[in-house]
């Protein structure tokens, strides 16, 4: 698909050249005594036009659009007959012929379907933009016809209209003064940007506009708590997502954003179902005009993400700790010991409390939580993290922080695993006068609670950027993303955060992301932002004009003071890469 489609653009290019060059003087010599000026004209004017909308129809064919593959087997013809009405341009005219032809052998490839509400919508637009353009045009003429050296009477003036776009006899109009040119002009204005902006909306992929049924909701569940594995498959159940099912028996868990159909994590199912569900959610995407991509998937899967046409680039590394020798004994151990205690001697307390909570919790809670928005982004993060919701918290255990007074100083909600014994947290926030290290106070303290209750490990949570780009053999990006870990603390603390979460020697893990090629990488990413940060994120970066220091907060990563860990992410408490 991507070579027709790079082809139809091509020839679109050579329409747009070929119209605005001159004829040979020998092929209209022969033209001329059979085609009046006039229809040449316009056949120019088709040409332009035709290799316009050529090009913009190339991206849809790309995603495999029927309904740009019809409108372009339809240009393709008229291109061809206006360059032979033109000047006799039959080498373009061919080149259309033969690429109309070959785009026809090609009608089984194309299966992504449009958005039903935009192409009614388009439709309505174009025959109302039509009919206003008709009349704006008619009393324009009619009643500004001083401006112009013929008087127009109100059926000369609707034909004048009509022959500004038909081009096919001559219009016959000579402005007088500067107005009367602008007003000609802004016919055309209004009528193309009409025209555009009808075939965008006809071109635009699937918008998912209901969320997933309660039945969906109800067997994705039933799918994750049966085979989820990783802090992902609790995020999947959270109420942003969407499903695909594979008839294997597994569930993707997905948003979509703009063309993009966005996954989080590996498919969640049998472990022998995995390839197809991948490949079965490729179909899905394509069948609605999307892309598909898959954020943080682990290292299992990666050779059938390759084997599918995907290409990877590693996002970090996820850090999971052994809580079965856990203990703050021993000379490796000193520094996280003493910070530690000194937070306790400062009168701080931990405390593990079960579901459900009392609205007196929720409500203090729900303080510090708005104080911690308030100082770093002012809103929720969703896709790869959960947000402050009341029915959400009451689903698990919180561990809280409390100071001597008894005040909630800092909290975090604890999120079990489903085949996994290993705990990890999703929201993690405190008040802005916590004392030094209280988050590393929250984090060791959850951790001896959990092996003291059985736990195998803890998930940290993956540290951006960490262990990316340090063999020799790696990609060129994963590279380039190396150099950004380790020269990019104006951007983000990278190092420090891989730094904090080492202190608890976990192990390693690397987390991906799995998208079509390079040319979706931009879309990809984001598609990845919007869905981390939300759809008003570049209108937040223009208003508040935000400093790079601080441009990580809109990803997800947010960083508690006196602690150098980050506090956002499944895992470590709201860290997202």
């Amino acid at each position: 698909m991507r070579t027709v489609a790079g082809v139809v653009g091509a020839v679109g290019a050579i329409d747009l050249l070929s119209a605005m060059t001159p004829p040979l003087a020998e092929r209209l010599a022969r033209l001329e005594p059979f085609l009046p000026l006039a229809l040449q004209q316009g056949a120019r004017l088709t040409s332009a036009v035709s290799g316009f909308a050529l090009m913009v129809l190339a991206a849809s064919l790309w995603r495999r659009k029927r309904v740009a593959r019809w409108i372009t087997l339809a240009v393709l013809l008229a291109s061809s007959a206006a360059h032979l009405v033109k000047g006799l341009d039959y080498e373009e005219a061919a080149l259309g012929l033969i690429v109309a032809l070959w785009l026809w052998s090609l009608r089984d490839d194309f299966v992504a379907r449009s958005d039903g509400a935009s192409v009614q919508r388009a439709l309505r637009l174009t025959a109302a933009a039509a009919g206003f353009t008709l009349v704006y045009g008619s009393l324009g003429f009619y009643l500004l016809d001083r401006h112009y050296q013929v008087r127009f009477d109100l059926r000369a003036a609707v034909v004048q209209t009509l022959n500004m776009f038909a081009r096919y006899q001559n219009p016959g109009l000579v402005p007088l003064t500067g107005f009367g040119r602008y007003f000609a002009g802004s016919i055309y204005l209004v009528g193309a940007a009409t025209l555009l902006f009808g075939l965008l909306l006809v071109l635009r992929p699937v918008i998912a506009r209901e969320p997933s049924s309660r039945p969906d909701r109800q067997r994705a569940r039933a799918i994750v708590e049966a085979y989820g594995r990783g802090p992902q498959a609790a995020l999947a159940l959270l109420p942003d997502k969407r499903y695909h099912f594979s008839e294997g028996g597994s569930v993707v868990a997905y948003v979509v954003r703009g063309p993009v159909a966005l996954a989080l994590g590996d498919p969640i199912g049998p472990g022998w179902d995995a390839e197809e569900a991948i490949e079965a959610f490729g179909r899905h995407a394509a069948a609605h005009g999307w892309m598909p991509a898959w954020y943080e998937t682990g290292p299992e899967q990666l050779e059938r993400y390759r084997a599918l046409g995907y290409q990877l680039v590693c996002l970090g590394h996820e850090a999971i700790v052994d809580l079965r020798d856990f203990s703050l004994e021993g000379g490796d151990r000193k520094d996280l010991r003493t910070k530690v205690r000194r937070v306790a001697r400062d009168g701080y307390q931990a405390q593990i409390v079960e579901a459900p909570h009392s609205e007196a919790l929720l409500a203090e809670l729900r303080e510090v939580s708005q104080a911690w928005l308030d100082r770093a982004t002012g809103r929720e993060k969703a896709f790869s993290l959960g947000w402050f919701d009341e029915d959400y918290l009451n689903q698990g255990a919180l561990m809280l922080v409390h100071d001597a007074d008894g005040r909630v100083m800092a909290f975090a909600n604890l999120v079990p695993e489903f085949q996994l014994n290993e705990l990890t947290i999703d929201l993690m926030r405190h008040r802005d006068d916590i004392v030094p290290n209280t988050m590393l106070f929250l984090f060791t303290e959850l951790m001896l609670w959990a092996a003291q209750q059985g736990y195998d490990s803890f998930n940290l949570g993956m540290a951006p950027l960490y262990g990316v780009g340090d063999a020799a053999w790696d990609p060129a990006l994963d590279r380039a993303l190396k150099l950004v870990f380790e020269r990019g603390g104006a951007l983000y603390s990278f190092k420090g955060l891989a730094s904090f979460k080492s202190r608890f020697h976990p192990g390693w893990t690397p987390r991906y992301l799995a998208y079509p090629g390079p040319a979706s990488l931009p879309a990809v990413a984001v598609a990845l932002v919007r869905a981390i940060s939300g759809d008003d994120f570049a209108r937040e970066m223009m208003r508040e004009a935000i400093p790079l220091d601080r441009l990580s907060r809109l990803f997800g990563d947010r960083a508690p003071s006196g602690d150098g860990v980050s506090s956002t992410g499944p895992g470590s408490g709201e860290s997202a890469a």
